[in-house]
């Protein structure tokens, strides 16, 4: 049995920079395609350090999964790339402020990523609806 998917767009959050969607509605899921710290009143990078672009970053996954009909607190999985691994702490405490449930998603980061546009960081995410 299959079951439909759904694109989610929101204009709160970046238009994806490809041929992909900012997120897909699926069996029960909602996955986040990776959201890099570009401000969506700019298209410009919100900041120089990664931990504000991973603000930024999060608030994207945040609009989307509004949008979706869901919220960040049903963030269930989630994808830290970053450019520099030296910069775990900073983008691990910025994240920590953004997941405050009792509950923290299930979560991989690693480093000695080159992403688009020059960012320092870019997170995925697949919440619940």
């Amino acid at each position: 049995m299959s079951e439909k998917m759904e694109e989610v767009a929101t204009s709160e959050a970046p238009a994806a920079l490809g041929a992909y969607s900012q997120a897909v509605k699926a069996n029960g899921f909602v996955f986040v395609s990776g959201q890099l710290g570009i401000d969506p009143a700019t298209g410009e990078l919100a900041g120089e350090t990664a931990g504000e672009q991973a603000s930024q970053a999060l608030k994207n996954i945040k609009h989307i999964l509004d949008a979706a009909g869901t919220g960040i607190e049903h963030v269930c999985r989630a994808t830290i790339y970053m450019k520099n691994v030296e910069d775990f702490h900073e983008i691990d405490d910025v994240y920590a402020q953004a997941f405050i449930g009792s509950v923290k998603p299930a979560r991989v980061a690693f480093g000695g990523n080159n992403i688009p546009k020059g960012a320092l960081v870019e997170i995925d995410a697949i919440a619940v609806l």
